[in-house]
C-alpha cells in the first residue's frame, strides 16, 4: 500500500469515563515515486506593495526566476502579484525553455507600489488553480507588510473559498508584517508560515517550495474516521510536523464517517495526528471499538487519478473499561508527548503576548515554563529559539530572565516556529487488538 497507518493509545478507561485519545501515525511508502502521477501546477503569490520597493522587489524577481528554472519540463506554473489589487504577471504556462524565458522577461517589468490587500492575490491564484482540477496544486505566498488595504474578513472569506483547492506555504520578509495574518493563511491552506529576515533569504524559500511541489505524488490525501453510533469526534489535530487543528475542516461522508483533508503527499512523508473521541461509557470489562481510521487518497494509474483506501485493522482504536487504577491511570507516551508539545506552543504564545502588553512578570513565568517543557521533551531547536528571547538561568526549572535586547526577528521566529513540534520517539503501537 502507499501508506502505513499506526495507532498509539492507552485503551483502558475507568468506569463512567468515555474520552478516548490516540495518536495516529501516517507514513507514505518510500517506494512511491517522487513527482509521479498527473500534472502539477505551482503558483507564486507575491506582494508588490510600496514597501517592497528597492532591494525586496529585486530579490523577489531573482527568487522567482531561480525557482522557475527548477520547475520540471511539462509542469505548469504562474505568477500573481498583489498590492491593493491583483495582477497576473505570468499566466499559467507549461514549463519549457521558451516559456521560462518569457516569464523572466515579464518578471523584469514587475514594479512595486500601492497598498496591501492579501485576499486579492489569493483570489487571483484560486481562479487559476480552479482551471486545473486534476493537478497537484502548490503555492508559495510572500509578503513584507500588514494587510492594511482591506478588512480581515476579506481574507477569511477568501481562505474559505480556497480551502481544499491548493496548498500554500507562506513567507514574511523583514519584520514589518503581522505573524498572525500570515499564519492564518498558511493554516487555512495546509501550509507552514516562516520568516525570511532579509531579502537574501527569499531565493532559498522559493527553491524549497519548488522542491516540495516536485516531490508530491499522492493527491487529496484524507484521514477518514468511522465512529460508532452515539460517539462524537471531539477534535482531530495534526500534531507533527506542525500543530494544526483540522476539526473545523471535517467533511461528513455519512453520519458515522468524517474525513479530514491533509493535502498532497510525497514518498517517505510522515505525519502524526491526535484524535479525541467521546463514546458512551461502558461497564467494567466491557470493550468497544471507539474509532476505525483509514486513509483515502488519489493515486495515478495509467495517467488517471484512482481513489484508493487503506483500512489497517491494527490501527483501530478501542475503549476498555477497568476497575484497575494502575491500568486506567497510565498515559500513552505518544499522547503525553504531543499534549506537552501543544502546551509548549501555548506557553510561548501567551508569554510573547504578555511581553508585548508589558506584563514582564507574566511573560517571564510563561516563557520560563516553555523553556522547561522544551527541555523535558528534548526539543533542542525550540530551546535554542527561546534562548534568543530570554536568558536561561536554569533550564531544568525554567528559570529565565527576559532579554532586553532581543531582536524583533528572533521574537517573530519563535512565535512562528512555536507550532513546529519535535517528533515522538518511535515505539510499538498500542491500538488494543485486531
Amino acid at each position: 500500500m502507499a501508506f502505513e497507518l499506526e495507532a498509539f493509545q492507552n485503551k483502558y478507561l475507568p468506569p463512567g469515563h468515555g474520552r478516548v485519545d490516540a495518536i495516529l501515525t501516517v507514513t507514505a511508502d518510500d517506494a512511491v515515486k517522487a513527482g509521479a502521477g498527473g500534472p502539477r501546477v505551482v503558483g507564486f503569490i507575491v506582494d508588490k506593495s510600496g514597501s517592497m520597493a528597492g532591494d525586496r522587489i529585486e530579490a523577489v524577481r531573482r527568487a522567482v526566476r531561480a525557482a522557475i528554472a527548477l520547475i520540471p519540463d511539462g509542469a505548469w506554473f504562474f505568477v500573481v502579484a498583489f498590492d491593493a489589487s491583483a495582477q497576473v504577471v505570468v499566466a499559467e504556462t507549461q514549463a519549457t525553455a521558451a516559456t521560462r524565458g518569457l516569464a523572466i522577461d515579464a518578471l523584469g517589468r514587475l514594479q512595486a507600489g500601492g497598498g496591501t490587500a492579501m485576499s486579492t492575490g489569493l483570489a487571483a491564484a484560486r481562479a487559476i488553480f480552479d482551471r486545473a482540477p486534476s493537478a497537484i496544486r502548490q503555492a508559495v505566498f510572500l509578503t513584507d507588510g500588514k494587510n492594511e488595504s482591506e478588512s480581515a474578513g476579506n481574507v477569511a472569506a477568501e481562505l474559505q473559498a480556497c480551502e481544499g483547492l491548493f496548498q500554500c506555504d507562506c513567507w514574511g520578509v523583514g519584520t514589518d508584517w503581522r505573524v498572525g495574518e500570515v499564519q492564518d493563511i498558511a493554516a487555512g491552506l495546509l501550509g507552514k508560515a516562516s520568516l525570511a529576515p532579509d531579502p537574501a533569504g527569499i531565493e532559498g524559500a522559493f527553491r524549497g517550495a519548488i522542491e516540495k511541489a516536485s516531490a508530491k505524488s499522492l493527491k487529496d490525501v484524507r484521514l477518514r474516521l468511522w465512529t460508532p453510533q452515539g460517539a462524537a469526534v471531539v477534535f482531530v489535530k495534526q500534531a507533527n510536523p506542525t500543530l494544526q487543528d483540522l476539526t473545523p475542516k471535517a467533511r461528513t461522508v455519512t453520519p458515522q464517517v468524517r474525513e479530514f483533508m491533509t493535502g498532497a503527499w510525497g514518498p517517505g512523508e510522515s505525519r502524526d495526528f491526535h484524535v479525541a473521541i467521546d463514546v458512551k461509557a461502558g461497564g467494567v470489562d466491557e470493550e468497544m471499538l471507539a474509532v476505525r481510521p483509514s486513509l483515502v487518497w488519489l493515486e495515478s494509474e495509467a495517467g488517471a487519478w484512482v481513489e484508493k483506501e487503506h483500512k489497517p485493522p491494527a490501527a483501530r482504536v478501542f475503549a476498555t473499561w477497568t476497575a484497575d487504577d494502575a491500568l486506567s491511570s497510565r498515559i500513552d507516551g505518544h499522547v503525553a508527548h504531543y499534549t506537552g508539545q501543544g502546551e509548549l506552543a501555548r506557553a510561548i504564545q501567551q508569554g510573547l503576548d504578555q511581553r508585548e502588553q508589558g506584563d514582564e512578570a507574566g511573560a517571564t513565568q510563561m516563557l520560563g515554563r516553555a523553556v522547561k517543557l522544551a527541555h523535558e521533551s528534548g526539543n533542542v531547536a525550540m530551546t535554542q529559539r527561546l534562548a534568543r528571547v530570554v536568558d536561561v538561568v536554569d533550564v531544568a526549572s525554567g528559570t529565565v530572565r527576559l532579554k532586553r535586547d532581543a531582536s524583533k526577528a528572533a521574537t517573530m521566529d519563535l512565535q512562528l516556529e512555536s507550532r513546529t513540534t519535535k517528533r515522538v520517539k518511535k515505539s510499538s503501537p498500542a491500538g488494543g487488538g485486531a
